[in-house]
This record gives C-alpha cells, sequence and structure tokens, in this order.
C-alpha cells in the first residue's frame, strides 16, 4: 500500500521471506464506503465472516472515520457517520466525518478533500488500525493465545490501482460447478462496490485454478453514487443551498436520511417494474427536521401543504439509478470486448451493489442474449472476503495473469542524428530510451521469465544500473511518461574485456511482487531483488 516502490537487497531475498508460517489467514476488505473481515484457522478452513462491528451487527462497517480536534480518533466506522435525529433541542457543534479518503489511493483528478494537518496516509493507517484491534479481539475469542504474527492477512485492492484482483474470481471458482460450469469456461466477474467497479475475466483452467484472460478494469460508479442522485433529486425540491446548508451543519443527520430511508426504503428493493412499483413517501420530519430551517419561505409554504412529506415515483427512482447503472452495463459492455477470441459463458456480480434488483434486471436483459448465465452468488457481499480467505489459504489459485502494464528498464544508447530527436541527445553523445520486456496484455505464469542481455556503455564501467520502469504504453520509446517500480546495481568487474561483457536481466511477475535478476554472464554472478506491484501514482 505504500507510495514508494520497495526493493529488497540480495542479502534478503529468499524463499523464507514469502514462506512464513501462520496459524489462520485474516482478509480485510478495506473498500471505499465500507469495509469488512472474515477468517479462517489453517487445521479447519472454514471462513467466518465477521458480523459485529461498532454500533452495528453487519457484515460490513462504513470506512468513515471521527476525529478530535487533536486528530485522534474518537469514532470509526458507522458511529462515526450516521447520526440520528434527536428530539431535544441543543446546541453542539457536529463534527464532520473523515470519509472517502481511500480514493486518494487511485489516479483520479479530483480527490476528496481532507482537514488541515490530516493526510490520506495517516487516515487509512488509522481506520486499518482500529480494524486491527477489533480484529484481534475477534480472533481471539474463536481462538485464546492466537498471535498477530501468526496470521496471515490478506487485502482486497480494486482492479485499477494494482494488477492482481483475485478475491471475487476465486469465490466463483468454488461455486462455478453448481452454475453449470466446467474446466476450460470463462467467466467475467463483476465486483460493484460502494465506491468502485472492479472487473476480471478469468478461464477455468483446472478444478482449483484460474487463468486471467484480460486486464482487470475499475469505475468509479458504485451503489453511493445512487445516493448521490438522490441528493440532487432532493435539491429540486427544497432548493441546492437548503441542502448545502444542511449538508454542512448536520452532516450526520443527512448520512442518518441516506443510509435509514433512502437506503433501506428506496434503493435496496427498487425494482425495474414500474407496474409493481408503489410511490413512496419521504417524511422530512422523521428523517432530516434540521433540513427544514434551511429551505426558503416560499418552498415552505408547498411543502407545508404537503405536511412536509416528499413523494418518489418510479421515473424519479429510476433517474437515480440509470446514470450510474449505464456506467456498468459499459465497463462489462468493454470487458466482453476486450479479448474477441475469448468466449465469456458466465458473469458473477458480487458486492453490495449486487443485492439490487434493478441493476440485476439491467445486467441480464443487456447481456443474456450474449452470456449464457448472468448469476448473482448467495450472500454476495462478503464474496469477495471469502475469496481472499480462500486465497490466503492457497495462493497458487491463480495460475496465469495479464500483465496491466507494460515493463522494461531505462537503457542508454549511442545518439543516432537521422533517427533520434536531437534535444534527447545527452553531452556525451548518448540517449536514454525504454527497452520494453513484458508487454502490458501479455500472459504471465508465476516462473516465466521475460528476459534480455544488455551490455556496459563504457569500457571502463565498473557497475550497472537496472531502473525497472512500467507504462501503459507498448510502443513507448521513452521513459517520459513511465512510472519508477524500483533499482537494481550490479559490479561489473573485469574492465580488461571493454564492452564486452554481457548481463541477462530478467522479470518475473509472481503473486504478491516482481521479482528482478541480473546476471553477469562473465562470472555467472547473479543479483536478485523484488519490488512491489505499486508505483507512485
Amino acid at each position: 500500500m505504500s507510495g514508494m516502490p520497495k526493493m529488497f537487497s540480495s542479502e534478503r531475498v529468499s524463499n523464507k521471506l514469502f514462506e512464513v508460517d501462520f496459524s489462520a489467514v485474516v482478509a480485510v476488505d478495506f473498500g471505499t464506503t465500507c469495509s469488512g473481515f472474515a477468517y479462517s484457522h489453517c487445521i479447519n478452513p472454514e471462513t467466518q465472516v465477521n458480523t459485529s462491528f461498532p454500533g452495528q451487527v453487519v457484515q460490513k462497517t462504513n470506512t468513515v472515520l471521527q476525529y478530535d480536534d487533536k486528530l485522534q480518533v474518537e469514532a470509526w466506522g458507522y458511529p462515526a457517520l450516521a447520526k440520528e435525529p434527536k428530539r431535544k433541542r441543543r446546541i453542539e457543534e457536529e463534527k464532520r466525518p473523515i470519509e472517502l479518503f481511500k480514493l486518494h489511493l487511485a489516479d483520479l483528478k479530483k480527490k476528496p478533500e481532507l482537514p488541515d494537518g490530516l493526510n490520506y496516509k495517516k487516515a487509512i493507517t488509522d481506520y486499518l488500525r482500529q480494524m486491527q484491534i477489533l480484529i484481534m479481539e475477534t480472533v481471539n475469542r474463536r481462538w485464546p493465545g492466537l498471535s498477530l504474527s501468526e496470521i496471515r492477512f490478506v487485502f482486497t485492492i480494486p482492479a485499477g490501482w494494482v494488477n492482481i484482483p483475485e478475491a471475487a474470481a476465486i469465490h466463483c471458482l468454488n461455486i462455478i460447478e453448481s452454475h453449470g460450469l466446467e474446466i476450460g469456461d470463462t467467466f467475467l466477474v463483476c465486483d460493484c462496490g460502494g465506491g468502485t467497479v472492479d472487473l476480471t475475466m478469468r478461464t477455468c483452467v483446472e478444478k482449483d485454478q484460474l487463468e486471467e484472460e484480460t486486464i482487470p478494469t475499475m469505475g468509479i460508479c458504485g451503489s453511493t453514487y445512487v445516493d448521490k442522485e438522490f441528493i440532487k433529486f432532493l435539491e429540486k425540491c427544497v432548493g441546492i443551498d437548503a441542502i448545502r446548508k444542511f449538508k454542512e451543519m448536520h452532516y450526520g443527520q443527512l448520512q442518518y436520511m441516506i443510509q435509514n430511508f433512502f437506503n433501506l426504503r428506496v434503493k435496496n428493493n427498487f425494482k425495474d417494474d414500474p407496474k409493481k412499483f408503489k410511490t413512496i413517501e419521504f417524511d422530512i420530519d422523521q428523517y432530516c427536521p434540521k433540513l427544514k430551517q434551511y429551505v426558503s419561505e416560499e418552498i415552505q409554504k408547498e411543502l407545508d401543504e404537503n405536511d412536509w412529506i416528499i413523494e418518489l415515483y418510479y421515473n424519479d427512482v429510476k433517474a437515480m439509478f440509470d446514470p450510474i447503472v449505464d456506467k456498468i452495463l459499459k465497463l462489462i459492455q468493454n470487458q466482453l470486448n476486450s479479448n474477441p477470441k475469448i468466449t465469456c459463458s458466465a458473469i458473477f456480480v458480487v458486492g453490495g451493489f449486487a443485492e439490487s434488483p434493478y441493476l440485476i434486471s439491467k445486467i441480464r436483459k443487456t447481456f443474456d442474449r450474449y452470456v449464457r448465465k448472468i448469476a448473482v452468488p448467495t450472500n454476495p457481499i462478503t464474496s469477495v472476503l471469502k475469496g481472499a480467505v480462500d486465497y490466503g489459504l492457497n495462493k497458487e489459485a491463480v495460475k496465469i495473469r495479464v500483465l496491466p502494464r507494460a515493463y522494461g528498464i531505462e537503457v542508454t544508447n549511442i545518439f543516432k542524428k537521422d533517427i533520434d530527436p536531437i534535444k534527447r541527445q545527452t553531452p556525451d553523445g548518448h540517449i536514454r530510451k525504454f527497452s520494453c520486456l513484458a508487454k502490458r496484455g501479455e500472459k504471465a505464469a508465476p516462473n516465466h521469465k521475460f528476459a534480455s542481455t544488455f551490455y556496459p556503455v563504457y569500457p571502463s564501467q565498473t557497475h550497472i544500473s537496472f531502473r525497472v520502469l512500467s507504462t501503459n504504453d507498448n510502443n513507448a520509446r521513452y521513459c517520459d511518461d513511465a512510472k519508477h517500480v524500483g533499482s537494481l546495481r550490479i559490479e561489473l568487474p573485469d574492465v580488461e574485456l571493454g564492452l564486452n561483457r554481457p548481463v541477462e536481466f530478467e522479470l518475473c511477475f509472481a503473486e504478491e511482487y516482481i521479482r528482478a535478476t541480473a546476471r553477469n554472464k562473465t562470472n555467472n554472478r547473479e543479483y536478485p531483488a523484488v519490488f512491489d506491484y505499486n508505483v507512485d501514482g
């Protein structure tokens, strides 16, 4: 999760680094809007999803923090977000909760604002620390004496941020037989969460192994964006200024209204059937009484006549869903079109938003002519958690991946004035270019080596520094837009051999890290290193 790429020296690289003994697996689904965890013991690998969070008995709690004036955590989860309206009139300052801080990890132009003095790394660390406390309390009730060092943690990361989203696909691997799929069949997993929608296409190549077929994709179009459309609807009813002031002064009550009225009574039950839809009454006095004081006199008169009740009709709710659902349908279509050689046999829709009857109906109506099976697993909100636990217990489940970026190194070549741009010439008559070793979209098994041979630039050179880079452009010639993954330096003795000192450099793409190896072919000495998949955005 760190911003800077990690690089381990050759002294630290060994198989033992990644084969740590553990007694239990804990999977943490750290979501944009909601998070949860599940756990299992290695001796009896039955997955348990936690359902006890502060102030709630649910399978996930809100990814929200409440800080005091000294930026110490006062509350987290649901208690930090929603505030039930009080009957007593009392003046109290309502602190704005901190939410959506995970989006700072994404490559977004506009990111959620954070208070002065608080950066997103602290917010993420504080939230996961609170989650860790609850995790240890929970697993120690189940298995007394279990220490932190005995637990293998698995964190789920959205497809667009890190290139190996496994969990939902692995869970679906366990249920494909019940849906009529066989070895060799390909299926698409569409994980619809609160903030993001993540898609990945896999083929079942063996009974318990998957092969990635396409580059995973992500869209910022989760279920909370339907909530935002509901707020826009209210702005038309009570005025933009009224909602703005209410949001500024009583954000907790606004969230209470969304959670307890819109989510429970509207969003979770809305179906693609106008004939059976019954008009829904939104009682402002019941769910957000403090909103009334910000409504203009003209609108107040109109709402007074209706007892401060706003009616929601079918087309009103449909208009809240459609902009978001259309984006999800486009993401699915793009995945299905991304590899024309592959026939997709099934679409599995998971995540909290998968419980929306309207969304599932739209997906089925759009794609049932192309895909023979469109299904929602039982309890789809926990599919990712269960799959992540399975991954922690069996990390060989994903056999082949598709590289989401091109990987290579920066090389120094002799400048050719008839070919190379003059502005790129170095003072000593060279030019720096990107040398691609593994292309975006290429399939990579964990032990497959992407290699090439390189030579020193100068006869007297005593070392080579390999700067590993990644880019979205398979045809990149230069390193301008490439992101730094890590660096590896090797020694080059035998200067008497001049330029004739070949070095083989290779990259392997394992489950959790990129393994780089440089081998001096003159003396056969190897220099290994491993890097994070995460790179600076």
